[in-house]
């Protein structure tokens, strides 16, 4: 087995499960792709069809383990109240909070286990859940690939993780500017 075929093993492992953080290892073997490393048709198919079991999985765990999984949630105020608000979302918006709730912290685990908890369709979670790996894949690899095609001198490995932080400190500096500033003159 060549180097590839382990990394798109390594791939699947860590996108599969929910609760994983991938992002920058998705941007990374995004700039592999642009570097030759792998093929980026295969890798985004492997992708969305692992992060997609994956969601499909969490939804199983939540269809299946209802009254344990509601009686666990019970015991935490804050657990109840997200998994309440994610329900309510989800049973009032559809599809659209599918596939909404997967870009919000910890969203693609607590979303999956909500919908199978509170008996949503099969067929409509995985519509959303779909196209919502595909937004998110979409804009990781993309991402990755444009930074290896943009920095061939850059080893790939370094790309994923330099993009996360570019990405995750523009979004600090933009909550900052966009924070209420208490009125200092206030008599």
């Amino acid at each position: 087995m060549d180097s590839a075929h382990w990394m798109y093993a390594l791939l699947i492992v860590v996108t599969m499960p929910p609760m994983v953080p991938n992002s920058a290892l998705l941007t990374g073997a995004g700039a592999l792709a642009a570097t030759g490393g792998l093929s980026l048709a295969p890798l985004a198919a492997i992708l969305l069809a692992s992060a997609t079991l994956g969601d499909l999985g969490v939804f199983w765990l939540g269809r299946r383990s209802r009254g344990r999984a509601l009686a666990w949630m019970s015991r935490n105020a804050r657990r109840r109240s997200t998994l309440e608000w994610t329900a309510q979302r989800i049973q009032r918006y559809g599809v659209p909070s599918v596939i909404a709730i997967r870009f919000v912290p910890t969203g693609r685990g607590t979303g999956g286990v909500a919908a199978g908890i509170m008996g949503y369709p099969l067929h409509k979670y995985l519509v959303g859940a779909g196209i919502a790996e595909a937004l998110f894949l979409s804009y990781t690899i993309g991402f990755g690939y444009l930074g290896g095609r943009a920095l061939p001198d850059v080893p790939p490995f370094l790309i994923g993780p330099a993009l996360s932080l570019l990405v995750a400190g523009s979004v600090v500096i933009v909550q900052g500017f966009l924070r209420p500033r208490p009125n200092t003159y206030a008599s």
